[in-house]
């Protein structure tokens, strides 16, 4: 599997993880999820 691919499936588990009702002190799962599928979409660009 490649890296960005891995930076979806991270970013998926992340936002599923932030519609659930739990609480998470500090950091927004969504957001989280969100910079990992950013980072997944552009990291063909940023690795060159």
């Amino acid at each position: 599997m490649p890296i960005p691919g891995i930076f979806y499936l991270i970013a998926v588990i992340l936002l599923v993880l932030a519609a659930l009702p739990i609480s998470s002190r500090g950091v927004s799962l969504a957001l989280l999820g969100a910079a990992f599928a950013l980072l997944g979409y552009s990291w063909d660009t940023i690795t060159g």
